[in-house]
């Protein structure tokens, strides 16, 4: 899987105010914490954070983070963005939760689901729907792939792929078998009656 980057720093002084101090100075409040690890108070940069989350997947990739001390030592850990927490009105970020992870030791993770292909249904006027994007799955951090491409190409109108029809080397689905991911579904009657419509348009103007 694609390792991303981010650095952070330690921080010292815990509680609200201090918080409320690192916010408006433009960090982040942070948490780094795992299995058998201690955790450590961090501060991150809200522009690396954004930078960061500017592509979708990185929720859903590891993370080299790069604590760096005040005598200029780094510390290099491989993480995971656990949880985020947002202020809904002001929409600024309040605090990151990272999770360290061992190459070593399974972990659940939640990998995204792509649709590669047309489906056949589509072509004789069907809807692709994708009822699933994202699976949790339980495997080595190595093994885990960024995404899960699933081929539609094969679906007729009325067909439908399930997560039982996945077929992944080294790792564990964990959802339901019979939970469907992507169907593709009739044209409702009203789509057909424009289409008609359109058609008839067409046919008078000529």
């Amino acid at each position: 899987m694609e390792r991303r980057q981010l650095e952070a720093t330690p921080r010292k002084e815990l509680g609200k105010g201090p918080c409320k101090r690192l916010r408006r100075q433009g960090f982040v409040p942070a948490i780094f914490y795992g299995h058998k690890e201690m955790p450590i108070p961090l501060a991150i940069r809200v522009s690396d954070l954004k930078r960061l989350l500017a592509k979708p997947e990185a929720r859903a990739s590891f993370i080299e983070l790069r604590i760096r001390g005040e005598d200029g030592n780094e510390i290099q850990k491989l993480v995971l963005l656990k949880e985020i927490q947002r202020d809904p009105i002001k929409d600024t970020y309040l605090h990151v939760d990272l999770y360290g992870v061992a190459m070593d030791e399974e972990i659940y993770m939640e990998v995204p689901i792509h649709l590669v292909g047309r489906p056949v249904g589509v072509e004789k006027g069907g809807i692709l729907e994708q009822i699933l994007r994202e699976v949790e799955v339980k495997g080595l951090p190595g093994d885990i792939p960024p995404r899960i491409d699933v081929d539609v190409s094969s679906l007729d109108i009325g067909d439908a792929i399930h997560v039982e029809d996945l077929h992944l080397e080294k790792i564990k689905v964990m959802a339901d078998p019979d939970q469907a991911i992507a169907t593709v579904i009739a044209p409702t009657v009203e789509e057909e009656e424009i289409e008609e419509a359109e058609e008839g348009e067409v046919t008078e103007e000529g």
